[in-house]
């Protein structure tokens, strides 16, 4: 009977502004997106967490955070709109304009690396299919992926309730690396230890990253931390200039620095960094149909991970 009643009186409109509110993470913005009032938004998330029986959206003021109920059904909640829109592209008179589209969400710091490779294999059949790309950091792609705006993802483990409905499939792992410009003074020491970067100007990642997580945890390892004066960026083109502009050290994952470790615009020190290594994978929602396309791009992927292993 309580099923027959939500399927009765659940609209379309109450799916809509969950998942906006659940992609936005803010009543506010969803507000503005769905063109309404914020009271609006309010009644209508209230409409279906009544039908429902339970509470899928937390409200304060930092926002609005999902419960388990609600990670839980917005995994539904997308995969109908997805249908929906599926349905609505398959007929009419612009289907046979229609080119498949796929969306994909990468690490900034391996996007460069890996992307590249991949999208040319990609091509090769697919030369008419659209790839939109956005760059973020780990818990953003995620979020993105659960709430449908992404197809897929070039993400990184995650703790368990920010995995709920998400799929991860590994790659291959990245090292950490300090590199430094040939010019350094450090350049040219064999063996240096990690005391001896500290005294020069220091490069990582922004707090709350998984990289920057990985690059304390590495210096805690030896029993140091952080110098006070270092600089912080999610910025891979401004880390990339200033390192090889000054006597920076970047602590950073392989695959952000492999480029210009190839054609020697910066060198790696020769520092251990066994066990600070960081899994690359791929992450999609456990219950997406995914198109031709997106699966050939998935592929596309994994052959060019091939050359990142070992």
């Amino acid at each position: 009977m309580e099923r027959d009643l939500f399927k009765s009186r659940v609209r379309l409109r109450h799916l809509d502004c969950f998942v906006t509110v659940a992609q936005t993470r803010n009543l506010g913005r969803a507000a503005a997106r769905l063109s309404l009032s914020q009271p609006a938004v309010t009644k209508i998330l209230n409409e279906l967490e009544a039908l429902l029986g339970t509470t899928l959206i937390e409200r304060n003021r930092q926002g609005a955070k999902l419960t388990r109920d609600g990670e839980t059904f917005l995994a539904h909640a997308i995969t109908v709109l997805d249908a929906l829109h599926t349905a609505g592209a398959a007929v009419g008179p612009q289907r046979e304009r229609q080119h498949e589209a796929v969306r994909l969400g990468a690490l900034p710091t391996v996007a460069p690396d890996l992307l590249p490779g991949a999208l040319r294999r990609f091509r090769r059949d697919h030369a008419e299919a659209q790839v939109s790309v956005q760059t973020a950091t780990n818990v953003a792609l995620l979020g993105m992926l659960k709430g449908g705006e992404i197809d897929v993802a070039v993400a990184r483990m995650a703790e368990p309730e920010l995995l709920v409905g998400v799929s991860f499939e590994l790659l291959y792992v990245e090292p950490l690396v300090a590199t430094v410009r040939p010019q350094h003074p450090l350049a040219g020491v064999k063996g240096p230890v990690l005391q001896d970067l500290l005294a020069y100007p220091v490069m990582v990642a922004s707090q709350g990253t998984i990289p920057r997580h990985n690059t304390e945890s590495y210096f805690a390892g030896h029993g140091l931390k952080l110098p006070a004066n270092y600089t912080e960026t999610l910025s891979i083109s401004l880390a990339r200039q200033l390192t090889r502009t000054t006597d920076t050290v970047w602590f950073a994952q392989l695959g952000a620095v492999r480029t210009e470790l190839e054609d020697g615009a910066l060198i790696a020190l020769t520092i251990p960094t066994a066990g600070a290594e960081e899994p690359v994978g791929l992450a999609r929602r456990s219950d997406a149909s995914l198109g031709e396309a997106a699966l050939a791009l998935i592929a596309a992927l994994r052959e060019e991970a091939v050359l990142r292993r070992g």
